[in-house]
C-alpha cells in the first residue's frame, strides 16, 4: 500500500520542534543579556539608558538649557530609538533622576520625581520635566569627535551610537542592578574621587593588584550616610572575586533620652522600617520601647525617633536588636557581571574591570585625537589653497567672472586640489577682501603645532596614558566630592531572644483531655476548676515561668515545644495543640512538662519499659516535632514525670494489678530517644492479654512523699515507706495495701 504524499512547505524551513524551542530560547536569552539587563563596561549604561540620555541630548536638553516635559523625551526614546513600554522607559528616566538610587544623577528632574518612602510614587510624565544634569557631560561630551560606532535605529531610519564616550567609569560611579537569562548583575555605586584615584594608579602602575587598588576604592559609596560596616578584608575578598555581599546599617543618635535615627541604608523606607518597629510592639517583642515617631522633613529626609521607656534600657542592646529584626541593617548583593569590550558578560574583579575601562578610555581618546587630526590636517589643506587664492586674488576673480565653470580652470591654473577649488568658490568676495596674510599664515602655524602634538600622542604610548591620566583628574576636580556612606568596621547585629523580651512570671500551663492547651500566670492555680468545653476535661497541668519552654508528648511518641508565654490566657479554652503542631494522624496528646533544657523527666510506656530524657529533647523548631519515646505497638504512653535529683531519686512504677515497685534512679539508663529499659516486671501472658499494664510512674526524691490515688481513696507512702516496695529495676515489686488494687495515678511530693 502506497503511503500518502508528504505535503510540500514552500519558502518554510522544516526543523524538530524541540531544535526550534531551542533556538528561539537561546536568541531570547541573548537578547534580554546583550540588549535588556546587563550594562556595558564603557560607558557603564544599559541600551534604554544609553537612548534616553543620547535622545536628551539631541532634543538640546543640556545642563544649561530649560527643561522640557519628560513626555516629550519618552517619546523621542521610543519612537526613534527604543519601540517599547513608555512606562518602562520613563521608570528609567525617574531612575536616573532620583539623587537616593543614583550616587550621581544624570537627570535634573523637577516635578515629582518619588521619595525614599516610596521611590515608585513618581508622578506621571504628562506632569514632570527634565533634562541633562552638569557630570552628563563626561557621557556626551566627546559624541561628536569620531569616538563611537554608530549603527542604525530600529527601523534603519536614524542612526543611534552604540555606546557613549564616558571620560569617567560610570558604571561604577552610579553602579547598577539587573536580571537576565541565567545571570544577574549587581553593581554597588562608588565614589568618584576614589575611582578616579584607583585608575590613575594602575595607569602609573599596570602591575598594581587588587589589594594595592583598595587602598584608593575602600568600599562601595551609597547615595545614602548609612554606615558600612563590612570589615575591610570582606571588602577587599568582593574586589578580588567580583562577588560577595556587604552590609550597610542605620546611623543613629541620642537626643534627650531618645533615639533618632538620621540615615537608612540604601534604598530602604523609612516608612516600612517604621511598620517593622510597630509590629514587634504589637506583639509585645518590644518591651523597652514605648513610642516611636518619623518626623522626617525637607530639612531631615530621615528622621525616625525612638522612645524607651525609662533611661535605665539598654540602648545599645536594644538598637542591636531592631538592626538584627528589621531593615535598619541591610545586606546587599555584589556581582560585577558586565559586558565587556568584546561583546560577552563576565565576572571581573577591580582589577580586570579598571584595566578593561582603561583600555576603552584609552581607544576613545586616541580615535579622538586621529578624529581631530583629519580636522587639522584637511584645514591646513584648505587654508593653504586659500593662501594661493589671497595671494593671487585678482587673478582667481578674473577666472570666476569670465570662466563658465571656474572650478577646473583655478585647478589647473594654482595647482589646486578639487576641495581646495571648491572652498575658494564657496567663500564670499567681502571675506576675501578682508583676509590677511598674516591671519591665515598665523592659523596655519598653530595648527601645524597642533597636528605635531596630536601625532606625537598618538605615537607615544607614554604621552597617551598622561592624556588619559589628565583629563581624568580634571574632570575628578570639577566633578568629584566627599565619601558619603562612612566605611565603619561593626560586628554583627544580634537579636535579643524571646525570653529576655518577656518578663519572668510563674506560670501554670493546663493541658486538656482533648489537646488543648493554656497558660495561667501564678501556681496557686486550680487547674480542675477551670472551666473546659463540653465533654472535655483536665488532663495535666505543670507549672513553671513564662520564659520557659513547655514540652507536649504524643501518643506516638513524638515531643512539641512551645514557649509558656505564647500560650493563650486561662481565661479561655486555650487552643488546639493539633493547630499549631502537625502530629501524626489520630495521635491524641498524653503529657506536658516544662523546665530548662537540663531537666530531668521519666518517660515510660504501660509495658513498662522507659528511661530518663534530659528536657532539651523535648524542644524543637518543627511543627511535625521530634520522635522522642518508641513504645510497642499496643502499649501506651504515659504522661512525663519531672524528677528532682538524678542521682539520689527513686524510680516508682504501679502496675494495674496493685503491684509497686521502687529502686534507685542510678539504675535507668539516661537516653536522648528510644524504647529504654524494663522498669517493672509484668508476666508477658498478662501483658499480651492487656490484663496488667503501668499505670503510673513517678520520680520521687530523697525525704519526699508517694500519693497513690485510688478512686476517692488516697496512700501517702513516705521515703521510709517506699523502703517496703524496694527492689531492684524489671522486678516484680510488691502488692500495695486491698483497696488500692486498682490505681488510678500517682503524684510526688
Amino acid at each position: 500500500m502506497n503511503e500518502p504524499a508528504r505535503p510540500a512547505f514552500h519558502g518554510f524551513e522544516q526543523i524538530p520542534l524541540r531544535e526550534y524551542a531551542e533556538r528561539a530560547y537561546l536568541d531570547y536569552s541573548m537578547y534580554v543579556v546583550l540588549d535588556r539587563a546587563l550594562p556595558f563596561l564603557g560607558d557603564g549604561l544599559k541600551p534604554v539608558q544609553r537612548r534616553i540620555v543620547y535622545a536628551m541630548s539631541e532634543l538640546g536638553l543640556g545642563a544649561t538649557a530649560k527643561p522640557k516635559k519628560s513626555a516629550r523625551t519618552v517619546g523621542d526614546v521610543i519612537g526613534k530609538f527604543h519601540p517599547h513600554g513608555d512606562s518602562a522607559c520613563y521608570e528609567a528616566l525617574v531612575l536616573m533622576a532620583q539623587p537616593f538610587s543614583y550616587r550621581y544623577p544624570l537627570i535634573e528632574g523637577q516635578g515629582n520625581f518619588g521619595s525614599t518612602d516610596d521611590p515608585k510614587s513618581f508622578a506621571a510624565m504628562r506632569y514632570t520635566e527634565s533634562k541633562l544634569t552638569p557630570i552628563a557631560e563626561v557621557l556626551l561630551g566627546e559624541l561628536a569627535h569620531g569616538t563611537v560606532d554608530w549603527v542604525p535605529n530600529f527601523d534603519g531610519t536614524l542612526e543611534e551610537p552604540a555606546w557613549l564616550p564616558a571620560r569617567l567609569p560610570h558604571l561604577l560611579l552610579n553602579g547598577t542592578t539587573g536580571i537576565a537569562v541565567g545571570m544577574a548583575t549587581d553593581i554597588p555605586p562608588h565614589n568618584l574621587n576614589e575611582v578616579v584615584s584607583a585608575c590613575v594608579r594602575l595607569l602609573d602602575d599596570p602591575d598594581a593588584t587588587v589589594a594595592d587598588l583598595c587602598e584608593h576604592i575602600r568600599g562601595p559609596d551609597y547615595p545614602t550616610a548609612a554606615e558600612i560596616i563590612s570589615p575591610a578584608t570582606d571588602l577587599r575578598t568582593i574586589y578580588e572575586t567580583g562577588s560577595g555581599s556587604v552590609r550597610a546599617r542605620a546611623t543613629w543618635t541620642r537626643e534627650q533620652g531618645n533615639l533618632v535615627v538620621t540615615a537608612l541604608p540604601y534604598q530602604v523606607s523609612p516608612s516600612k522600617v517604621m511598620e517593622q518597629v510597630a509590629q514587634q510592639m504589637r506583639a509585645k517583642k518590644l518591651p523597652w520601647l514605648e513610642d516611636l515617631r518619623d518626623e522626617s522633613d525637607h530639612e531631615n529626609p530621615v528622621r525616625l525617633v525612638l522612645v524607651p521607656r525609662s533611661n535605665r534600657v539598654d540602648v545599645e542592646g536594644l538598637m542591636g536588636h531592631l538592626f538584627a529584626t528589621t531593615d535598619l541593617e541591610k545586606s546587599f548583593r555584589v556581582n560585577f557581571n558586565v559586558i565587556g569590550l568584546d561583546g560577552r558578560p563576565r565576572v571581573r574583579d577591580l582589577k580586570s574591570f579598571l584595566a578593561e575601562w582603561l583600555e576603552f578610555r584609552t581607544d576613545t581618546v586616541a580615535r579622538r585625537l586621529r578624529h581631530r587630526l583629519e580636522r587639522v590636517e584637511r584645514r591646513l589643506h584648505l587654508l593653504e589653497g586659500l593662501l594661493v587664492a589671497f595671494l593671487n586674488l585678482d587673478e582667481v576673480i578674473r577666472i570666476i567672472r569670465s570662466e563658465d565653470e571656474p572650478k577646473p580652470v583655478l585647478t589647473a591654473r594654482f595647482g589646486l586640489s578639487d576641495d581646495q577649488a571648491e572652498y575658494i568658490l564657496e567663500t564670499k568676495l567681502k571675506q576675501l577682501a578682508r583676509l590677511e596674510e598674516m591671519k591665515i599664515r598665523g592659523e596655519q602655524d598653530a595648527l601645524a603645532k597642533e597636528r605635531e602634538q596630536i601625532v606625537a600622542t598618538l605615537g607615544s604610548r607614554a604621552k597617551l596614558k598622561k592624556l588619559v591620566k589628565d583629563e581624568l583628574l580634571a574632570d575628578a576636580k570639577k566633578f568629584g566630592d566627599a565619601r558619603r556612606s562612612p566605611l565603619v568596621e561593626r560586628g554583627a547585629a544580634v537579636a535579643i531572644s524571646e525570653t529576655e523580651l518577656v518578663p519572668s512570671e510563674p506560670v501554670t500551663v493546663v493541658l486538656s483531655k482533648k489537646g488543648w492547651a493554656r497558660q495561667a500566670k501564678g501556681h496557686e492555680v486550680d487547674a480542675a476548676a477551670l472551666s473546659y468545653r463540653d465533654g472535655d476535661g483536665l488532663l495535666m497541668a505543670v507549672r513553671g515561668r513564662s520564659t520557659q519552654q513547655v514540652g507536649f508528648l504524643d501518643s506516638s511518641g513524638r515531643a512539641y515545644s512551645a514557649l509558656a508565654h505564647t500560650l493563650p490566657s486561662a481565661r479561655g479554652n486555650g487552643e488546639p495543640l493539633s493547630g499549631r503542631f502537625a502530629p501524626p494522624a489520630g495521635a491524641a496528646f498524653v503529657g506536658a512538662a516544662i523546665g530548662d533544657d537540663e531537666a530531668r523527666f521519666l518517660l515510660a510506656s504501660s509495658f513498662g519499659y522507659g528511661f530518663v530524657t534530659r528536657f532539651a529533647n523535648f524542644v524543637g523548631q518543627k511543627k511535625a516535632g521530634r520522635q522522642l519515646i518508641n513504645a510497642d505497638a499496643d502499649a501506651a504512653l504515659l504522661p512525663p514525670a519531672p524528677v528532682v535529683d538524678p542521682k539520689t531519686d527513686w524510680i516508682v512504677a504501679v502496675t494495674s494489678a496493685g503491684h509497686l515497685l521502687a529502686f534507685p534512679i542510678t539504675e535507668l539508663p539516661e537516653l536522648d530517644k528510644g524504647k529504654g529499659n524494663k522498669l517493672v516486671q509484668i508476666p508477658p501472658a498478662k501483658l499480651k492479654s492487656g490484663e496488667e499494664k503501668v499505670v503510673a510512674v513517678a520520680s520521687v526524691r530523697n525525704g519526699g512523699e508517694l500519693t497513690v490515688y485510688s478512686g476517692r481513696q488516697k496512700l501517702v507512702l513516705a521515703w521510709r515507706d517506699l523502703q517496703a516496695y524496694e527492689g531492684s529495676r524489671a522486678s516484680r515489686g510488691n502488692l500495695l495495701p486491698r483497696g488500692f488494687t486498682k490505681v488510678d495515678r500517682v503524684e510526688a511530693n
